[in-house]
This record gives structure tokens, sequence and C-alpha cells, in this order.
């Protein structure tokens, strides 16, 4: 029997470490709730009028992260939404204080050698510009999944069809209470 739909009175937010599927599952997930998908980085290159890589190469993460910030703040003011954020943007204590406070966030989750596997595919990703994708991948979930922990919802991404983690999101959306 399929899960009803929960009401959805504020913005979706999905964090975790890069290829994990945020973006798929993001628009796949907004399709079925009926929400605005919106994918944070599109929308920091749209409002720089550069590409991710380009911000990184000419102003340094740190100018990418203040401005990434900011736009995610924008986004978060807007009406319910599944927005998808760049696996860096929840390590920022502000953003994610932001977050968590005015959003439903949801860490998605998959074990290290399944998203080496995913990024290996394309090579977009500054942070992996001349690097093993296995061995940052550790470290980065090192550091970062204990932070992603503070997310409201944890949801594991199996290698599988992506309608899988949509389901087990609204499985846990239905159940979701905020804190009072």
């Amino acid at each position: 029997m399929p899960t009803a739909l929960p009401r959805i009175d504020r913005p979706i937010v999905l964090v975790g470490l890069m290829g994990v599927g945020k973006s798929t599952v993001g628009k796949r997930l907004a399709r079925r709730l009926g929400l605005e998908f919106v994918d944070s980085d599109e929308e920091i290159e749209r409002a720089a009028d550069h590409s991710i890589a380009e911000i990184f190469d000419r102003f340094g993460e740190n100018s990418f992260r203040d401005g990434e910030r900011r736009v995610i703040a924008r986004l978060i003011d807007g009406p319910p939404r599944v927005i998808a954020t760049g696996g860096g943007a929840f390590i920022n204590d502000e953003t994610r204080t932001l977050i968590l406070k005015r959003g439903i966030v949801i860490w998605l989750d998959a074990d290290v050698e399944t998203l080496a596997e995913r990024v290996s595919r394309r090579d977009h990703r500054p942070l992996l510009r001349n690097k093993e994708p296995l061995p940052l991948l550790q470290d980065l979930a090192g550091v970062r999944n204990p932070v992603y922990a503070e997310a409201h919802l944890h949801i594991r991404s199996q290698p599988a069809p992506h309608e899988r983690a949509v389901d087990e999101i609204v499985k846990a959306l239905a159940k979701w209470e905020p804190e009072t």
C-alpha cells in the first residue's frame, strides 16, 4: 500500500557527500510531492555568472562558501520546495543552523565505495580535481558524516533505483514531527 503524501510546510533540504544523488533524488522527490526543485549549486552559478569550478579557481573555496550560504538563505526563505545542496554546504555553521531551524533536513548517505564509483564517471567537481575519489571521499566522510548526522532524517542511498530512496524519504516524512 503506497504511503500517503505528507503535508509539507517548509523547505526540504537534502545534504550529503558528493555523488549521493541529492539532485537526482531531489528532482524525483519534488515531482512526487508536487513541489518545486532547486539545486543550490545551479543557483550559485546563476547568481555569480560563473561555474562552480571557475568560482573555486578565481576566488577560492572561502568565497564560494560565502556565496553558497547567501544563496541557500534566499532559497530557504521561499515557499516549501526541495533544495539539493552542495556536499560542503551543511558543514558551514551558519548555513547548518539556518536550514535546521527553517527546513526539514534529510541526510542522504551511501558507502564511500559506491560514491567513488559514481563520481568517477564525471570530472566536474573541483574538490576531486587531480585526486583519487575513494581516499578523498573517505577523508570527507570522516569529517562531514558526524555533522550530517545532525540532520532531522537519515536515508541510506543504496545502489538501487533512485525511486527507492524517494519512497524511503516519503515514508520518513510521513512520520516526521518537528521539534517544538
